[in-house]
């Protein structure tokens, strides 16, 4: 593992995830009944939804398509000189470039670009705060809008997940286009790294990335919505199960990053999780990432589960 450098702090935070869906209506009662995001609005096949602390006009976009899986990732630079310079650096890096866009309904113009394995990433910095209605002004006018309590209701974004034949390269990607740093890692015995975990700020990570088992290419392993604490998961796992939600693992502890985490299907089939990350931050501008060896994870996660089959495998689009 190359020694640990400090992220560029070009890119403040994770802003949004697009996720495609060939269940809309099931997928959207999910995700605002069921789940608890608010609907921020829907223009042209896509669902604008956010969490209500979310403090942008959307953090997931949820859109209609032929099949499942991530559409896109967008980031949010630091400012619009951060954006300029992220943006020469990804032109220079040699790695496949979409260009500029004119932006969504939620933020100003992107620029677009992919990693080696199919995923599309946007980073862009104007963006917009979601019109709140009466009943979403928050008491406190330093929330971003009222805790509305409804279904599993997450408090903001947290991470995802995405799929790669070769996590090492996804890393080198991850270092020179978005100037993220590893905060932990799973070295495996055959030498390949199993799993990375990166952030662009002090959060502890906002983007994982683990190896692809199952021959897909351009797949998501999941999206994560945070929590205040842990015991809203454990209302949350009831509430899942009152809705015939399939609850494919926990509530339980990972080892790794020490999320507390409850992991669930929605109705197309992508799987989402519901966690409490703690309030573990990287502050040393020093830090040394941490190793987990293929040994080490064997045990399984922090209190003894053993990692499900099924967690190697699913991931969304399915592979034919």
């Amino acid at each position: 593992m190359a020694q640990p450098t400090n992220p560029s702090f070009d890119i403040a935070h994770l802003g949004h995830v697009e996720l495609f869906t060939d269940r809309m209506d099931e997928s959207l009662d999910f995700f605002t009944r069921v789940y608890g995001l608010t609907l921020s609005g829907r223009q042209e096949g896509s669902a604008y939804l956010r969490a209500w602390d979310d403090y942008e006009f959307h953090t997931l976009k949820l859109t209609a398509h032929k099949t499942t899986g991530v559409g896109h990732i967008g980031y949010r630079a630091a400012s619009p000189e951060a954006l300029a310079r992220r943006v020469a650096v990804i032109e220079a890096s040699g790695y496949k470039v979409h260009g500029w866009t004119e932006g969504d309904w939620g933020h100003g113009p992107a620029f677009l670009f992919e990693d080696p394995f199919g995923h599309v990433f946007e980073i862009y910095y104007e963006t917009r705060r979601p019109d709140l209605s009466d009943g979403e002004k928050p008491a406190l006018k330093n929330m971003a809008s009222r805790f509305h309590a409804r279904g599993a209701c997450p408090r903001r974004i947290d991470h995802l997940n995405l799929l790669a034949s070769d996590v090492a390269e996804f890393k080198t990607f991850m270092e020179t286009c978005l100037g993220a740093r590893v905060t932990e890692y799973i070295q495996l015995d055959n030498g390949r790294l199993g799993g990375c975990w990166f952030t662009v700020n002090n959060k502890t990570y906002d983007i994982a990335c683990t190896e692809e088992h199952g021959g897909g290419a351009g797949r998501l392993h999941h999206v994560t919505y945070a929590t205040d604490q842990r015991e809203d998961i454990l209302r949350a796992a009831d509430i899942f199960l009152e809705n015939g939600v399939h609850i494919e693992t926990g509530p339980h502890k990972h080892a790794i990053q020490g999320t507390f985490f409850l992991y669930v299907y929605e109705p197309a089939g992508n799987r989402v999780e519901l966690a409490n990350a703690g309030a573990r931050l990287i502050l040393a501008p020093d830090w040394q990432p941490v190793c987990w060896t293929e040994t080490e994870r064997k045990k399984g996660q922090a209190w003894g589960l053993k990692t499900i089959a099924s967690f190697h495998t699913h991931g969304t689009p399915p592979v034919s």
